[in-house]
């Protein structure tokens, strides 16, 4: 380890500090979130000032770095089962009937549905607006390489169809989604404890004391596991600092700055559509700012850390505790908005490239054909992201490849990706939050007591009493 490496990694160590100081005389935690990013950004930017992109040195560091930001993104998909698992079986044990929980998959379902929609058009309409063409992308040796990737991947995307994405939902080995080994799994999950939860409410009409056992079990499970959820949020900060710092220091800026109307255009597409998850939650009788204020450290870590699953604790803890969401369309919305109807991933980005990409193979983008078959094929395609995996990417490859586009042009974005992603992240966790609330408004599931008041607990306070 060079002096440089070790003088980067000293600093770090005292920002992490910093933040513990700031801890251990009750800051609040949404202001200790904020300073995490500012200094992030900060002391990334004096980083890469100071030894240039690319760096062998910044390159090691960040690699010191990423123990404390890809450990907490860790510790998090950690956490996110057993939560998912607990949190659905004592949700539906609290709903006392199976008629419940199809009501609520249902409005989640529609929920996420209409919103990717939506997010499509705004898509199409910004990639429209700025003009944007791949042809005019000029094509470098990373570029090349990564289109000649993802021409290697598509055979995945197409062998795959619209029942064998829904059967693939199906958790065939429970135990194996357990282990986070498909790229299902969470939905599996999910279903594996609606299957228990219903399971134990018919067990309890024909065998009440086993099932208040079980239901004693579950109550017990449910504390412990909120309780390592309290304790691994408390790091969020320390984890934003260090996710930042990497993500500033690590970005090639001429490469952002050749593609800068993209940039410009992806996040005037992604702000258009949290404004459509503001007008949502404002048309149930809500407050939008009351609503920003109480979600915005939970888009704060989704926007750092590009990881909707990692964000999936925070998400469940925004909407129960401080948006009073109940627990059973909280975890139903969070897990599916994880992985099916991404507004960021799944509906803005491969709308924007299929309008860009469309001219080069001599189809027309304005056409009302193109356009209402690209909006069919991105709602239903939303639903192959969790089938194949792979967030923003695999959403791309399933729409172009069912359009007849190129696939490989989709590699010239390589340099930018990963500040786009941070914003796309960061409107999957919006919209997965917004079709809870408003989902839950329309079957009668929010204490607006909660929503409205400003005492909300903080995200890293404990949670159960």
């Amino acid at each position: 380890m060079s002096f440089a490496v070790l003088v980067n990694i000293s600093i770090m160590v005292g920002l992490l500090y910093v933040l513990y100081h700031f801890q251990k005389t009750y800051m609040p935690f949404t202001r200790r979130v904020f300073i995490a990013l500012g200094m992030g950004v900060a002391y990334g930017a004096c980083l890469q000032v100071f030894y240039g992109f690319p760096s062998e040195t910044l390159t090691e560091s960040i690699g010191w770095f990423n123990i404390i930001g890809n450990g907490y993104v860790g510790l998090l998909k950690m956490i996110v089962v057993p939560l998912v698992m607990v949190s659905v079986i004592s949700a539906i044990l609290k709903l006392k009937g199976a008629g419940a929980l199809g009501r609520i998959s249902g409005w989640i379902l529609a929920l996420l549905m209409i919103t990717v929609s939506i997010a499509a058009v705004i898509g199409i309409v910004a990639a429209l607006g700025f003009g944007l063409s791949a042809e005019a992308i000029t094509t470098g040796a990373r570029e090349a390489a990564r289109g000649e990737q993802l021409l290697t991947t598509v055979a995945r995307v197409e062998n795959l169809s619209i029942p064998g994405m829904l059967v693939s939902l199906i958790p065939a080995n429970p135990f194996l989604d357990m282990t986070g080994a498909r790229s299902t799994s969470i939905i599996g999950v999910v279903i594996f404890s609606a299957f228990i939860g219903v399971a134990a409410l018919g067990l309890h009409r024909k065998e009440a004391v086993i099932a208040g056992k079980f239901e004693s079990f579950v109550e017990v499970a449910h504390a412990i596991v909120m309780r390592i959820v309290t304790l691994v949020l408390r790091l969020t900060p320390f984890g934003i600092l260090a996710l930042m710092t990497k993500v500033v220091a690590g970005s090639n800026f001429s490469d952002i700055l050749q593609l800068i109307q993209f940039v410009i255009a992806s996040y005037t597409a992604l702000i258009a559509v949290f404004v459509v998850h503001l007008i949502m939650v404002t048309m149930v009788g809500a407050s939008p700012v009351q609503f920003i204020r109480k979600i915005l450290p939970a888009l704060t870590f989704a926007f750092t850390s590009r990881s909707s699953a990692g964000t999936m604790p925070l998400t469940i803890q925004t909407l129960t505790q401080r948006l009073g969401v109940s627990e059973g369309v909280s975890n139903f919305a969070a897990s599916f908005g994880t992985t099916i109807g991404q507004n960021g991933c799944a509906g803005i980005y491969p709308a924007m490239l299929a309008v860009m990409i469309a001219p080069t193979v001599g189809v027309d983008p304005t056409s009302f054909s193109f356009i209402g078959t690209l909006i069919v094929t991105i709602a239903i395609g939303s639903f192959g992201v969790a089938g194949v995996g792979g967030g923003a990417t695999f959403a791309a490859l399933i729409v172009l490849s069912a359009l007849g586009l190129p696939v490989e042009l989709a590699g010239l974005l390589i340099s930018i990706e990963p500040l786009i992603d941070m914003g796309r992240t960061a409107v999957n966790v919006s919209g997965a939050i917004t079709t809870g609330f408003v989902g839950g408004r329309a079957m009668g599931e929010v204490n607006m007591d909660t929503f409205n008041s400003n005492d909300s607990p903080e995200l890293d306070m404990d949670t159960v009493s």
